[in-house]
This record gives C-alpha cells, structure tokens and sequence, in this order.
C-alpha cells in the first residue's frame, strides 16, 4: 500500500497541465534576453545565475530547454 501512496504524492503534471518551473542558467543574462523567454521572469542570483520562472506545460518546458541549448547558454538546473 505505501509504494501505491508514494506513487500517488510523486505522480507527474499531465503533458498539458501547467507547472511552476524554475530554470537556472549560468552566468546574468541581459534584460535584452528577456523578450527571448517571453511568459517567463528573469532573476539574477548573487553567484553569478539567471533564475527563469514560470508556469509551462511539458511542451512548453521543452520549449524553453531546446532555446536555453541553442543560444549556447550553460543549464544549471531545472526544479519544479
């Protein structure tokens, strides 16, 4: 019965059910990239990361992952 419980809590979004993402990158991007993730907010850490969050569906996540690698930026993190 527990691994039924455990299954349940851990259970991921629906492919087109928003979530609440934060995505880490290196470095501080400029307000200029900002327009490039459009829907999401852009912070600046003290340790030298951008912090992208937002609410995205799996597609849009992918979305987001798939421009993050072709703009040649360094993935830290991606947390939900």
């Amino acid at each position: 019965q527990w691994e039924k419980d455990w299954f349940a809590m851990k259970s991921p979004p629906k492919m087109n059910e928003p979530a609440s993402y934060e995505i880490r990158v290196a470095g501080h991007l400029s307000a200029n990239w900002a327009a490039r993730f459009e829907g999401l907010s852009m912070r600046h850490e003290p340790e030298g990361e951008t912090v992208l969050s937002g609410s995205l569906d799996q597609a849009a996540l992918h979305g987001v992952l798939v421009k993050i690698r072709d703009l040649g930026l360094n993935l830290i993190s991606v947390n939900r």
